[in-house]
């Protein structure tokens, strides 16, 4: 059965985008608006960015600027992801990405003006306007990485084809795979990505789990070598990048603007690597003999230890769940992110050409933007209160911060979505003292929470620093190189636990995150902070709420060290995320406690 076109979904599924701009005629006038403001920055400010009174007018010229380009540029996306196979909307985004890519060529000169001032000036600049502190402690940090203004320039025009790799693959997963239908016990199951993502991986029927996993992988097998080609182009370019910045190693280059040390990446992988893998074998083995199975087959590992007690819920009764989760954190933040209902933030439908996953973003001074794919699982609710978890700190940082400081570090980035999933699933657990009931919100917190940032995107971490070693040395790679890095990564997470085959090698194909630099570790990274800033609440609410809505506040304002601190957690250290694992070995006995308990009564 395929899936229903755009435009025969009901409009109360998909997200309002009036907000940007009521129609694409006026969508259209302001990419003239936005090249006029360019070339009057331009002719201001080129040459004469000496003083700090000019810094000043300079940054200020350019907030107006940025937040003009990011109503543009979401329009054209946010319409184009709904539907990757809509030629009109493909047009539109291409339009917005040439023009962005000539606001970035004519602004390259902003950067490199501004840093060849003396360290004095520009102190006195993040002094008289704080709000541009951020700006200026980068400009600082990449004074020596800046090239050429023409180079930067050439470069910047050059975006739309410098970031096509993830354009292609997310176009090629969306539009061009074609998945099977399968067949189990006489009735035929509909097939596509989001419905293996949403919906087969987490059945209960181990045939259709294992018929499902086959077609999947049957199609992803077809893409492999397209798919490498694609990722390759990517981790050349981006080592290209590094050493023209004169970086020794493309790490050092994509860890830069995180402001996080290539130490605390390696320690994110290797300790949960080491430590996490043993606890999570514990768990999948406690699957495997719950459920009967011979054997665990990496298709198994998303289903649910007690899939008959896993309930149903309709997109009619997620506003009650969201909005009971988040009550801890007081009521202005409730009113805050159950805006997204009546607003319609976020987009539900499930329909062709439709990108995959779920993401959030946030055009700057309207309101935030959510795309996902509601299937009536309570995973689609976890998803939907992770991403309203970016919504609100998006929100509260653009309250507080310029345009131009309002984006964290990406290393603390999924710290307020893995948040709001540990108050949904705290919401599930206080809601009942049915045992039965509450392992299912323990297993919930393991297997939505915790497997999908501290093991999924992990794992994917440690893949792609494997692939980013074998760039650092001169190498390259095929789809079959990837698929032996992926299997290799796998079996020493999972040792003897879980069946590594060479359908579960090709799960490298199923993420778009590798086109994002080292984004895949810092789900695990935000999480350890988010659950040692989640039990410091459950200990003593008041005050942590407090200190949790200020970080939200932050933007850029801080480090990751800096801005960990606000929210209690000592990040310069292994301890948060010992601590972490350490919870998740006490959630692992617990549930298997009570799956005893609930055996023998």
């Amino acid at each position: 059965m395929a899936l229903p076109n755009r435009k025969d979904v009901a409009s109360e599924l998909t997200w309002d985008l009036t907000p940007l701009y009521p129609n694409d005629k006026a969508w259209a006038k302001d990419l003239t608006v936005l090249k006029q403001l360019v070339k009057d920055l331009a002719a201001d400010f080129d040459g004469h960015l000496t003083t700090t009174a000019q810094i000043l007018s300079g940054l200020t010229a350019l907030e107006k600027v940025e937040q003009k380009a990011s109503l543009i540029e979401h329009y054209a996306f946010l319409h184009q992801a709904s539907d990757m196979t809509d030629p009109h909307y493909d047009h539109l985004l291409k339009q917005a990405e040439q023009t962005l890519a000539f606001k970035n060529a004519k602004l390259a000169f902003f950067d490199i003006q501004v840093s060849q001032n003396s360290t004095a000036i520009l102190d006195e600049v993040a002094t008289k306007e704080p709000r541009f502190a951020s700006v200026i402690r980068h400009l600082k940090a990449k004074q020596k990485h800046l090239l050429e203004p023409k180079t930067e320039a050439a470069l910047a025009l050059l975006g739309p084809t410098l970031n096509a790799p993830e354009k292609i693959y997310t176009t090629t997963r969306a539009a061009d795979m074609d998945f099977e239908d399968f067949v189990v016990d006489k009735t035929t199951y509909p097939m596509s990505f989001v419905l293996y993502e949403n919906t087969y991986q987490y059945h209960p029927n181990y045939k259709v789990r294992q018929k499902a996993f086959e077609s999947f992988s049957k199609t992803l097998k077809k893409y492999q070598d397209t798919v490498a080609a694609t990722y390759y182009t990517q981790v050349a370019k981006e080592k290209t990048l590094a050493t023209l910045r004169g970086f020794d190693s493309v790490f050092d280059y994509l860890l830069a603007d995180q402001e996080v040390t290539h130490e605390m990446f390696d320690r994110q992988i290797d300790l949960i690597l080491d430590k996490l893998g043993p606890v999570m074998q514990k768990y999948a083995k406690l699957i495997g003999k719950t459920h009967g199975l011979k054997q665990m087959n990496f298709a198994d590992l998303q289903i649910d230890l007690d899939p008959e007690f896993a309930p149903k819920v309709s997109l009619n009764e997620a506003p009650n769940y969201i909005k009971k989760a988040v009550s801890l954190l007081g009521d202005n933040y409730a009113k805050m992110v159950m805006r997204s209902f009546d607003e319609r933030w976020v987009d539900f439908a499930v329909n062709a050409g439709k990108e995959t996953g779920g993401f959030e973003t946030d055009p700057y001074g309207v309101h935030p933007y959510i795309l996902m794919s509601w299937t009536e699982e309570l995973a689609d609710v976890y998803t939907l209160i992770h991403e309203l978890g970016h919504a609100g700190q998006a929100l509260l940082t653009a309250q507080n911060n310029s345009i131009l400081g309002s984006d964290p570090s990406m290393y603390l980035i999924e710290a307020p979505s893995t948040f709001n999933e540990l108050l949904l699933t705290h919401s599930l657990e206080q809601s009942t003292t049915d045992p039965r009931m509450q392992r299912f919100a323990y297993t919930k917190m393991l297997t939505n929470t915790f497997y999908h940032n501290f093991v999924t995107h992990l794992l994917e971490a440690a893949f792609q620093r494997e692939v980013y070693q074998i760039i650092d040395a001169g190498g390259s790679f095929d789809g079959a190189k990837l698929c032996e890095l992926k299997q290799k990564v796998l079996k020493r997470f999972w040792g003897d636990a879980v069946v590594i085959d060479e359908r579960a090698a090709l799960t490298w194909m199923r993420q778009s995150h590798y086109y994002m630099g080292l984004y895949s570790y810092t789900y695990s990274a935000g999480l350890t902070i988010a659950t040692q800033a989640y039990l410091k609440l459950v200990a003593d609410p008041k005050p942590q709420v407090a200190a949790w809505l200020e970080f939200l506040k932050l933007g850029d304002q801080k480090n990751p060290v800096d801005a960990a601190k606000v929210a209690g957690v000592d990040i310069s250290t292994a301890a948060p995320l010992e601590n972490t694992i350490a919870f998740l070995d006490e959630t692992v006995e617990k549930i298997k406690a009570l799956t005893n308990q609930l055996e023998n009564n």
